[in-house]
């Protein structure tokens, strides 16, 4: 019994929508901090795999989600590449060496280091009912690219793209390097236990057409036909956060199943401008779910009615906000429900 989401995911139009958030096993919840607290830093989290099955079930088991979204993060892959990994109170996350300092051939790979998150994978989906889907994903090369190369995240990414700008053909080859290792990550978690995964490319907007093509179109369809080569029945959503006008051409060349949206598109232009039938993810504004009141109705209704003529996952624009209050994902959880076509 695949259930609403892949059935969703594989281009049928159902009466009813699935639901899943980004973000949705996180700091909102009080079981994740009650957790977090008694088990220490989140890199800790992630690499205890008992601890990580039991986050990516913890929406499941409150709300009742379509979707189980795999408990990591998106620079488990340079960890894997041979860069150290930090994340810091206050700080976010840290990578060293920073490639815009050091050569790519300088790091030593350390692939066991994707081998617990596997084993995560297997753990929830052992765990979950039939008709639930689990979900696995990666960040896409340019957005992990940008960590790997400043050593941390940015306003603007500008030493990625000045780099990207002044030096191609080193950067290319961090690029191919990340696409090759993200394929043996995706294929490794469909292997054990994901029936779908999201592309994550978080800084896609900060990047010229041009750049959007080279950087973020040709690196993710390359990575789509590997996973498809080997896994054709599995979905694969990407979402390039940011992409506005660009984003038809990403649905159209990069060959992903689903295209997620943020909340900054317009999702009546999404339902015109996007390939006719192809599934679509999103895209409600994380500050109005935090907000809460009647706009969140009159919101969620907006992008439920938009797309009611295409396939479509009611998601978040990005992810939810830790401040969110339960009620708040309780309320939208009854106007999702509650909406059909």
């Amino acid at each position: 019994m695949p259930g609403l989401l892949l059935d969703t995911l594989r281009k049928t139009n159902p009466g009813k929508r699935p639901i899943w958030l980004m973000r949705q096993a996180g700091r909102y919840l009080p079981e994740y901090r009650a957790l977090r607290a008694d088990k220490g830093g989140f890199l800790a989290l992630v690499y205890d795999t008992d601890a990580a099955a039991e986050i990516t079930l913890q929406p499941i088991r409150r709300f009742g989600f379509d979707g189980a979204i795999l408990f990591s993060d998106i620079l488990i892959v340079p960890y894997a590449m041979g860069q150290d990994l930090q994340f810091l109170a206050g700080e976010g996350p840290k990578l060293s060496p920073r490639l815009v300092d050091s050569a790519l051939g300088g790091l030593s790979a350390v692939p066991e280091r994707l081998t617990p998150i596997y084993e995560t994978v297997r753990k929830v989906r052992a765990a979950l009912d039939a008709d639930k889907t689990m979900l696995g994903f990666a960040g896409s090369p340019w957005t992990v690219a940008t960590y790997m190369c400043a050593g941390e995240g940015s306003r603007d990414q500008h030493e990625t793209r000045a780099m990207a700008y002044r030096d191609p053909t080193a950067f290319a080859e961090i690029i191919q390097a990340i696409v090759g290792v993200t394929v043996e990550y995706l294929r490794g978690q469909i292997e054990a236990g994901a029936e779908a995964v999201q592309l994550f490319d978080s800084w896609a907007g900060s990047l010229s057409p041009a750049q959007f093509e080279q950087w973020v179109i040709a690196p993710n369809a390359a990575i789509v036909a590997a996973i498809k080569a080997r896994h054709p029945e599995t979905p694969i959503i990407g979402f390039p956060k940011g992409a506005g006008e660009k984003l038809p051409a990403y649905a159209r060349e990069t060959g992903v199943d689903a295209v997620g949206i943020d909340e900054t598109i317009d999702p009546v232009w999404a339902a015109r401008a996007l390939p006719q039938g192809m599934p679509v993810q999103g895209n409600l504004d994380p500050l109005l779910l935090l907000a809460g009141g009647e706009d969140l109705e009159t919101g969620a209704r907006r992008v439920l009615d938009a797309f009611a003529d295409r396939p479509h996952v009611f998601n978040l624009g990005h992810g939810i906000g830790q401040f969110t209050p339960i009620e708040n994902v309780e309320a939208l959880l009854r106007i999702v429900r509650g909406w059909s076509r």
